[in-house]
């Protein structure tokens, strides 16, 4: 074997990958991502906390709705009751919050604080009108729009996957519309297209390691 592949093979090791110290980014501002519903966020978070365990953690918001089967408090939502929820509102400690039938969801200054005082870079998964609350608020972070190649590919993405009826494709549908309207609209730091998973990926990864301008 020579001594490049023997190097390269033992930073492929998983014993020394959980040894080494994390890489952390320059900026260490909180990253949201927002982007039409089928476009690929999950699969995008997914590899970037698989590939950088240490360094990125997903925000977990709060919620009035109860726990389903499953999930964990602290680890799914932070469940909480309306009233609780509605103080916590009042005294301005959600960055963004929304409605949701009769549901509450907010991302709580606290969680995001506490997790960045862990060394943490804190990943947002963010809906539009969510990225204008933290916009307006003077909140610190970084924007990255994720989208797809094309409208009609998108529609085939959403009918693909088989699970939502005509009515709720067609809600995606004009939600994407208007998703895709707004990001033309320079509020985002980055767009990244998700035409092919990994380089979108490459370029996510690139673009959170970016030093600080």
């Amino acid at each position: 074997m020579r001594p490049i592949r023997l190097f390269n093979s033992i930073l492929r090791s998983p014993r020394l990958i959980h040894t080494m110290a994390p890489i952390l980014p320059p900026d260490r501002r909180p990253v949201v991502i927002s982007g039409p519903s089928g476009v690929g966020k999950g699969t995008l978070f997914k590899l970037l906390f698989e590939r950088h365990p240490d360094t990125f953690t997903l925000s977990v918001s709060h919620t009035t709705r109860g726990p389903r089967p499953g999930e964990k408090d602290g680890v799914d939502y932070h469940y909480v009751t309306k009233e609780a929820f509605e103080e916590l509102k009042a005294k301005g400690g959600f960055v963004e919050s929304a409605q949701f039938g009769s549901n509450f969801y907010g991302t709580s200054k606290a969680t995001i604080e506490e997790q960045s005082a862990k060394g943490k870079v804190v990943v947002l998964d963010i809906e539009m009108e969510g990225v204008k609350q933290i916009q307006a608020s003077g909140f610190p972070a970084r924007y990255v729009f994720i989208a797809p190649p094309s409208e009609e590919e998108l529609e085939k993405r959403l009918r693909g996957r088989g699970t939502d009826k005509e009515e709720e494709v067609l809600k995606r549908l004009a939600q994407a519309k208007n998703e895709l309207a707004f990001s033309k609209t320079n509020v985002h730091d980055k767009i990244i297209v998700n035409d092919d998973l990994e380089k979108a990926y490459k370029e996510l990864e690139e673009f959170v390691y970016t030093p600080v301008a």
